[in-house]
């Protein structure tokens, strides 16, 4: 990855932070689609735990807006949640530092900002504490970034210039 600055490339970004992400692995990796939860709440530990054996989602049969609900306990709190795909073309990663980064002249390789892709998944389980999942929910309003992003990033064809042109001329 290079920043191009006023007197040609460089290793410094002007602004944030210069890394590097490697994607190329990513067909061999562990799928853990079913697997990823987002929770309402803060879990102070990292590291090997026996979570299936405390955590036990299980269908409710309710739908809620299109939605199969779920409930789960969490340290004596009733959670409710639903299962959301990831939208058509994007896909979910689990990263994790490089051990050995390549070795470069770029500081990406001095700061230790090279990851590797450990894990992959094409679905979130989202909960809420006490409500249904719904829609409104600030998880879900997330999710309207993919079509929004999807419209900024979309090739500009001839057809949409000459169709734009037109209706600006007849106003």
């Amino acid at each position: 990855m290079e920043v191009e600055s006023e007197r040609g490339l460089s290793d410094k970004p002007k602004n944030g932070i210069l890394g590097s992400i490697d994607l190329r692995s990513s067909e061999s990796v562990v799928d853990l689609t079913g697997q990823v939860h987002q929770l309402p709440c803060c879990i102070k530990h990292d590291g090997p735990c026996p979570v299936s054996q405390y955590f036990k989602p299980h269908k409710t049969g309710v739908e809620v807006e299109g939605l199969a609900v779920e409930e789960a306990c969490f340290r004596g709190r009733k959670l409710q949640g639903a299962t959301i795909p990831l939208p058509e073309g994007y896909c979910g990663y689990v990263l994790g530092k490089k051990k050995n980064p390549e070795k470069s002249n770029t500081s990406e390789a001095h700061e230790g900002n090279c990851w590797k892709v450990a894990a992959k998944f094409q679905n979130i389980k989202y909960w809420n504490h006490d409500s249904l999942p719904s829609g409104n929910d600030a998880f879900m309003r997330c999710f309207h970034w993919f079509a929004v992003a999807n419209a900024l990033h979309k090739p500009v064809t001839c057809d949409d210039l000459a169709s734009q042109s037109t209706t600006s001329e007849r106003m």
